[in-house]
């Protein structure tokens, strides 16, 4: 209880303030998973830098189940949906490949995506190893759940 210049007031239980937060963050994470959506990936663009998938990958398991071909055009980014449909340009030859992204990585900080060895020829990196890039999103996978509500 506080008395003011009004009166007395009463000040709400400390339980209600943590019930209002709750729910705060309750709402914010439901806000924030509907802006993963596919809308918001179509033209999204990021700058980094690329390298790629060394061979002792090939045949190896990626996160789309899919065993890994070196010489398909393919990527792993850690973020845009598996699935989507990607421009990488490399910044230092101007030259640019479309890829799938079929996997998740790359695990370094310091790197943005990983295409396989015949993605990182046409872009022509293979000597380079790193390269700066900027990845455009092309066509955004539905997620099984997006593609069921639009039927």
């Amino acid at each position: 209880m506080v008395r003011g210049y009004y009166g007395t007031l009463r000040r709400a239980p400390l339980a209600a303030y943590f019930q209002i937060l709750f729910w705060a963050l309750i709402l914010i994470g439901l806000l924030s998973g509907c802006a993963s959506s596919t809308g918001t990936w179509k033209g999204y663009t990021e700058k980094g830098n690329a390298s790629f998938y060394s061979d002792k990958f090939q045949g190896k398991k990626m996160a789309n189940g899919q065993p890994y071909r070196k010489g398909k055009l393919t990527a792993a980014h850690k973020k845009i949906p598996l699935g989507s449909r990607v421009k990488v340009t490399n910044l230092k030859t101007h030259r640019s490949v479309k890829v799938k992204i079929t996997d998740r990585g790359p695990h370094s900080r310091n790197r943005s995506i990983d295409l396989s060895r015949a993605a990182a020829k046409k872009v022509g990196m293979i000597q380079a190893g790193v390269v700066p890039v900027k990845i455009k999103v092309l066509k955004p996978k539905k997620s099984k759940a997006q593609a069921s509500s639009t039927k």
